[in-house]
């Protein structure tokens, strides 16, 4: 890492803002691009009982991207099991059910960021990150699917956002002028702060307990259990399998080989049907 690039007062003036602007968003209104709204505004209305279909489906249907992107996700071979194709959105609420398209949502919405851009000079990192993201979300799907007795959706769905945390704080750093100059101090504030800062904000946005505590310390070093028994075991798995240990670069912390050895080992016939399930995920949120 180049230290000169974590070095000078208008850097350091303009991390400490950042972090601040944050903190100050987190506590009221949350900024994010377009379709982050929409996702604010869809988890509120199904969470709203008066809410019908057909206004759901209304709301969905002003957002191209998330419309089109769930069509996919319910004509997918993990959730068609030989039904009638999905040509529209109402169609593809009922299939996919209401739980599922809200985080789908949000999943999207997060892809969009990555892609925003202000978001160029951070490019690499960002797609670093969603790789990651994709990786550990088949491995969270898959791994949930044969130990243990966890929805393998919502396992999936907490693998694509763990980092969600770093997608927000790469959105907010490319507003301010030095941070930009400066992508790898950027890089070494994320991975600082990402779990606490994606907590946060996951919880702002009303998502499920388990899930938010799923992504609080997926990146803090710890043995494995030898069942896996919570959410939060299984991304911990997951991260880990997927490579979660590069961003450990940037947080001084020390990566376990033996560790790291013994879970590739126990999970080493998982990975034929991971690559299967990355690509079908792939398709839809590429």
């Amino acid at each position: 890492m180049d230290v000169d690039d974590k070095t000078g007062e208008a850097l350091k003036t303009q991390r400490f803002q950042m972090l601040q602007d944050i903190a100050e968003e987190l506590s009221g209104e949350i900024v994010f691009p377009t379709s982050f709204d929409v996702v604010v505004r869809l988890r509120e209305a199904l969470s709203d009982p008066d809410w019908s279909l057909e206004q759901v489906t209304g709301m969905l249907s002003t957002e191209p991207l998330i419309a089109s992107r769930l069509v996919a996700l319910a004509n997918s071979a993990a959730y068609s099991t030989g039904g009638a194709t999905v040509t529209d959105v109402k169609m593809a609420i009922m299939r996919l059910g209401i739980n599922l398209v809200r985080n789908s949502a949000l999943v999207i919405a997060t892809r969009q960021i990555r892609c925003a851009k202000s978001m160029s000079v951070f490019a690499d990192f960002s797609q670093r990150l969603w790789e990651h993201s994709l990786r550990t979300a088949s491995f969270a799907h898959v791994i949930s699917k044969h130990h243990t007795t966890i929805n393998p959706d919502e396992a999936m769905l907490a693998g694509m956002i763990h980092d969600i945390g770093g997608f927000y704080m790469l959105y907010r750093a490319s507003q301010y002028d030095e941070l930009r100059s400066r992508p790898e101090t950027v890089k070494y504030l994320i991975t600082q702060w990402h779990e606490q800062i994606g907590y946060t904000l996951l919880n702002a946005l009303g998502m499920p307990e388990d899930i938010t505590e799923a992504i609080r310390e997926h990146d803090e070093p710890r043995p494995v259990p030898p069942t896996l028994r919570s959410l939060a075991d299984i991304i911990y798995v997951a991260n880990l399998l997927a490579g979660g240990t590069f961003e450990w670069q940037y947080m001084d912390k020390t990566c376990d080989e033996q560790l790291i050895a013994g879970i590739n080992e126990k999970f080493a016939d998982l990975t034929e049907e991971v690559d299967r399930y990355e690509g079908e995920i792939r398709a839809i949120f590429n």
